[in-house]
Parts: C-alpha cells; sequence; structure tokens
C-alpha cells in the first residue's frame, strides 16, 4: 500500500515538471541586427570602437568636481530615488518570506474558561469549575505541487526587477542633474556674450551720436542703435532670469531651498573625436529598464507557472498537540486528514477559474514578452538619436568657430568703416546682430552636444554604478 503511495507521489512530480511547473525562466540575451541603425547612419560613424562609454562609472564620466557634489547630493537626498530604495527592501523583504515558507509554521492558542457548578441536594451551593487548553498547531505544507518554489522564484525576479527600476532611476538623475548644470553654464556663457556685446554696441551707440550731433548721421540712425542696445538689455535680464529659473529646478532636485549653485565656467569643454558605444548585445548587460523589462517577463513567467501549479494537488500536514487541566494530550488526526482531502477536492470543483487564471498568466506573459522586445528597440533607437546628436553638434562646432571668426572681423571692419564715415548705421546694426546671433549659436551647439553625450551615457547603459 506504501509502494502505491509513494509511486503517485512519483508520477505526479514527473508529471508537473514536464508541464513547467518546476522550470527556471531563461533570461533574454540575443539582441536584434543593426540594432543601432544600418547602411550609412550617421551613427555608423562611431559603431567601430570596442570600449563602451558605458562601462564608465558617472565620477569617471563627468570629471567636473562641482558636478559630482550636485550629484552626490541628489543621490543621498532625491525623493523619487529614496522611494526606488524602499521598493528595493519590500521586495527583498517579499524574498525572505517566500524563502521562510518551505518551514513548516507553528501557533499557539491557549483557552480558558470558568464555569458556574451548582451541588447539594436542593441545589443551594455552588462553586467554580476552571478549565484550560493549551493547544500547539503546526501546518505544514509540503510544496510537490511546485507553488513555494515558484513563489520564491517569482520574489526573486520581482527583487531583481526592484533593483532594476533603482538603477533606472539613479540614471535618470544623474543625467538630468548634469544636464541642468550644463545648462547653467550654457546661460553664465551667454550672459557674458551679451554683456561683452552690450558694452560693445554702447561703443557704437555713442559713436552714432557723437556723428549726429557734427550733422554726419540722422536721428533716426541714433535710434535704431539705441532700440538694439535696449534689446540686449532686455535679453540680459531674461537670461539672468533663466538662470534663477534653472538653479531652482535644480534645487528641487537635490531636495534642498532655492540657493545660488556653485560651478565652473564653460571653459575648456569640447566635444570628443569618437565615442565608445561597445556593441548592441551590451544593452542587455547595461541598460537597467531592458533588465527591469527582463525580470518583470521573468515573473510573469512564474506568474504562469503558479496558475498551472494550481491544477495539482497540494499536500499539507496539519497536527495538534497540546494539554488540558484534565492532564490527557489534545492530538487530532482526523482534522489532518479532512483538511487534506478537502485540498485534494478543490482542483476538481474550481468552476473554470484555474483555466481562466492559466489564460490569462498566459496572456500577460506574452504581454511582458512584446514590451521587452519594445523596451529593446526604443534603447537602440535612443542609442543612435544620441549618436547622431552627438555627431551633428561636433560637424557643426567647427563651421560655427569660424563664422565666428569672421563675423568678428566683418564687425570690427564694418565699425571702423562707420568711424570713418564709409559705412552706414545699417551695415553697423547688421554686422552688430549677425556676430551676436552666430556667438549665442555656437554656444547652444556646444550644449546641445553635450546633452546628446551625456543622453548616450545614459542610452548605452551608464550612470548605474
Amino acid at each position: 500500500m506504501k509502494a502505491n503511495k509513494f509511486s503517485i507521489i512519483i508520477a505526479l512530480c514527473a508529471m508537473m515538471c514536464s508541464c513547467g511547473v518546476y522550470k527556471k525562466y531563461q533570461s533574454q540575451t540575443e539582441a536584434p541586427e543593426n540594432l543601432f541603425g544600418s547602411g550609412d547612419s550617421i551613427a555608423q560613424v562611431a559603431l567601430s570602437d570596442t570600449l563602451s562609454i558605458a562601462s564608465l562609472s558617472w565620477k569617471e564620466f563627468f570629471s567636473d568636481p562641482l558636478l559630482q557634489q550636485l550629484i552626490n547630493t541628489a543621490l543621498e537626498n532625491n525623493t523619487d530615488l529614496q522611494s526606488a530604495r524602499i521598493g528595493v527592501e519590500q521586495a527583498q523583504a517579499s524574498l525572505k518570506a517566500a524563502k521562510l515558507a518551505y518551514l513548516p509554521s507553528l501557533s499557539l492558542n491557549p483557552q480558558g474558561s470558568v464555569s458556574t457548578t451548582m451541588f447539594g441536594v436542593s441545589g443551594s451551593g455552588t462553586g467554580l469549575g476552571y478549565s484550560y487548553s493549551i493547544p500547539l498547531q503546526l501546518d505544514w505544507n509540503i510544496g510537490i505541487s511546485g507553488s513555494v518554489t515558484v513563489n520564491k522564484r517569482k520574489a526573486k525576479a520581482v527583487l531583481a526587477q526592484a533593483q532594476a527600476q533603482r538603477d533606472v532611476t539613479q540614471a535618470n538623475l544623474i543625467s538630468t542633474v548634469a544636464q541642468y548644470y550644463f545648462k547653467l553654464l550654457l546661460l553664465d556663457k551667454e550672459l557674458n556674450i551679451l554683456i561683452e556685446t552690450d558694452s560693445l554696441w554702447e561703443e557704437s551707440l555713442e559713436t552714432e551720436r557723437a556723428l549726429w550731433e557734427n550733422g554726419q548721421a540722422y536721428s533716426t540712425a541714433v535710434n535704431q542703435m539705441e532700440s538694439s542696445c535696449m534689446d540686449v538689455k532686455t535679453q540680459i535680464v531674461d537670461t539672468k532670469r533663466s538662470i534663477l529659473a534653472t538653479e531652482n529646478a535644480l534645487c528641487k532636485l537635490l531636495r534642498t531651498t532655492p540657493h545660488p549653485i556653485e560651478r565652473g565656467t564653460w571653459g575648456a569643454y569640447a566635444l570628443p573625436e569618437r565615442f565608445g558605444t561597445g556593441v548592441p548585445a551590451t544593452l542587455l548587460e547595461n541598460r537597467a529598464d531592458i533588465k527591469a523589462a527582463d525580470q518583470s517577463l521573468a515573473e510573469a513567467f512564474y506568474n504562469t507557472a503558479a496558475a498551472r501549479a494550481q491544477f495539482y494537488p497540494s499536500f499539507s500536514l496539519q497536527g495538534i498537540l497540546g494539554w488540558t487541566n484534565n492532564g490527557g494530550m489534545i492530538l487530532d488526526p482526523g482534522a489532518m486528514l479532512l483538511k487534506a482531502a478537502a485540498s485534494l477536492m478543490q482542483p476538481i470543483f474550481s468552476q473554470g477559474k484555474l483555466q481562466a487564471q492559466l489564460k490569462i498568466a498566459k496572456l500577460n506573459q506574452e504581454d511582458k514578452l512584446n514590451s521587452y522586445v519594445q523596451t529593446v528597440l526604443n534603447a537602440g533607437n535612443q542609442v543612435n538619436e544620441a549618436l547622431a546628436d552627438c555627431q551633428t553638434a561636433r560637424d557643426k562646432d567647427a563651421l560655427y568657430k569660424r563664422q565666428v571668426e569672421v563675423l568678428h572681423d566683418a564687425y570690427s571692419g564694418t565699425h571702423e568703416l562707420m568711424n570713418n564715415g564709409k559705412a552706414s548705421y545699417i551695415e553697423v546694426l547688421t554686422a552688430q546682430e549677425s556676430l551676436l546671433s552666430a556667438q549665442l549659436n555656437e554656444a547652444e551647439n556646444l550644449y546641445d552636444g553635450a546633452i546628446g553625450l551625456i543622453g548616450l551615457y545614459i542610452a548605452l547603459g551608464g550612470a548605474t554604478k
């Protein structure tokens, strides 16, 4: 008889293993071909490098000590990152509970009562009777259906997903802080350009006024010159306001009260000649959002396994052991047998719920797979766009530098001609405005290149360590 029981249990285990209840999830390891683009894409110029910038830690990538200090403050204080860390701790607690599910549970439920007892022939006497019981109950889910193992593996996937989400939040936070920092550097650069321009244009205005006073120019020329000067002064006021707004936004991100942000200068910043990207497959290892999508798929995989395990009986042991004031020992094997029988009957009388749960779990797993594939494709697109931004900014950099040089010479020459009465105020205004526009465009282009490089670093999976 015992041999038959063991044979049935072994057969059930083999059947469940063959149906995938105990199978482990295999992470996705293949990246689509031409993930970063194909053909003569502008991004292809950088794909020959074998060392990816994503392998650099954020402290290596952002070498400015003032920026590093801001990033450290953000990592310590930012509310979103703190919430992500709490999510990791919650997942760790759930995993610990899932591991302890292999062990039996013990519960103590002491009970006592007081009753009145009547005695004597006429019932005139009464007395108090005391009774108590101290039962110790044991419940142990053997886990032959695989539910305990599946729940533990799912908890591991949830933990890995929470850790990946924390890394995503960290990378985005570091990227945003760096972008704000470079935005402040850009605004400082533009403010210096405008202040210098204002000084130069004031000189031109004074020259035009002198010519007007000597009858060598019209009052309209003076008015036009003064209008241009007022326009520059207005831009100076707007730029200062933009600096304050950017500092406030950065303080909000750092979770500090509004205050001036200490920063360096644009200095010797220059776009690198080449950008190391590695190979597309490294995205699967470096990008935290891809890891999170993969672990979300793993969670769905184990949800399907758990739904499938519900079709099989679960075996549990339950017993009660205790003492009463009668000196006896409580032992109720009948309760254990009845509950075991009820567990065996549950899969039979499910009214279609188990089939529906399994179908829903399979559909959810399919949806998570589609989301994972889309996440990988989005990552490749982000890399391609960031590479194109970097390459475009680098190509335009030399052009803007040359444009500023020639327009500066043109402005100086035109201003000198005006002093000698050989050029009109319109020519001077045109030269002034063209030079200012070129200087601002050069600064904006350097900023665009910096943002593109930061975007490339994040797109390749950087800033998670």
